[in-house]
């Protein structure tokens, strides 16, 4: 394998979330219940969206490829952390681990920018709707997800190159549930100054950015809908973008908890605990904030269920 030249540790082992033995089970069963969920709850949102005509708009686009971003990298997460409910030791190759940091990345990325990219899209819709198909044009959709797919891109390339750099030694017990930046980072024998310096910066850039869009596109939502005159108007834009604020919060609040903070102030155990959310939670919530408070996607489930086979 070509990526093993300046690591000693041809594996690592993955500590999981806890080693309490009575824990193990419940634990397994739960995490299992949650990865079921978000794959038949991201399943389901693309296959809905595919199939209703009426859905094919910029606002449903994004959401697709949020459904396939979160169902991607819980794919990523979830099955590996289950083993170690079960594996008295779960071991993963160097490979595959610097394979897992590399998508875990690539997918967590896009989901930031995806995220500020539907925000741009409500503030388009309720902001200016008399330009809105002009404004959120095809083109400018497809524009809009190569940004974000190539951010994820670069962002996972950046963080992963840093980490083949360093030299593992013989200690290879990695204490978490994945291949994460910083408890690999805590197992290289080499200074980490470098990988410390990249996750600020591409960190501080793919939670900053953002962040920014989105407050300042829900600000300007804001200021518009308290223009709206009559009261069912604003309620149903307070609506929308209510269950979007939540998703967005629970993940850059997570994200930005585990990664922009001193590695001395907080221990691992917490970490993995705050990476539960934005790894496993999140991924599981998204489908159902944006379908069940969302009467689109209720009709197009009726009308999909309704319809019958060979008819």
């Amino acid at each position: 394998m070509g990526v093993k030249m300046n690591s000693s540790v041809t594996e690592f082992i993955l500590s999981g979330l806890t080693n309490q033995p009575e824990l193990q089970i419940p634990l397994f069963f739960l995490f299992l219940g949650f990865y079921v969920v978000t794959v038949v709850g991201n399943l389901g949102l693309i296959t809905l969206i595919g199939l209703n005509s009426h859905l094919h708009t910029p606002m449903y686009f994004f959401l697709f490829n949020l459904s396939f971003i979160d169902f991607c990298y819980s794919t990523v997460i979830t099955p590996k952390m289950l083993m170690n409910f079960v594996l008295r030791k779960n071991v993963i190759s160097y490979a595959g681990c610097m394979t897992q940091l590399f998508f875990f990345l690539f997918f967590v990325v896009s989901e930031s920018f995806i995220l500020s990219a539907m925000a741009y899209d409500r503030y388009a819709a309720i902001c200016n709707p008399l330009v809105y198909t002009a404004t959120m044009s095809p083109q400018v959709c497809f524009l809009l997800l190569l940004g974000v797919y190539v951010m994820g891109f670069a962002g996972a390339m950046a963080h992963t190159a840093c980490m083949v750099r360093l030299t593992f030694c013989a200690n290879n017990l990695v204490d978490h549930y994945m291949c994460d930046i910083l408890p690999l980072l805590e197992r290289s024998c080499t200074s980490t100054y470098v990988n410390e310096l990249v996750v600020f910066v591409v960190v501080g850039i793919d939670i900053g950015v953002p962040t920014v869009t989105i407050f300042i596109s829900y600000a300007l939502i804001l200021s518009s809908i308290l223009r709206i005159h009559s009261t069912k108007g604003r309620s149903k834009a307070f609506s929308t973008c209510s269950s979007h604020i939540i998703a967005v919060s629970l993940f850059f609040g997570s994200g930005a908890f585990m990664y922009l903070k001193p590695s001395s102030l907080l221990p691992m155990n917490q970490g993995k605990v705050s990476s539960l959310f934005y790894t496993i939670v999140v991924p599981m919530l998204n489908p159902l904030i944006y379908s069940l408070r969302n009467k689109d996607v209720k009709i197009a489930l009726k009308k999909t269920l309704s319809k019958k086979p060979f008819s």
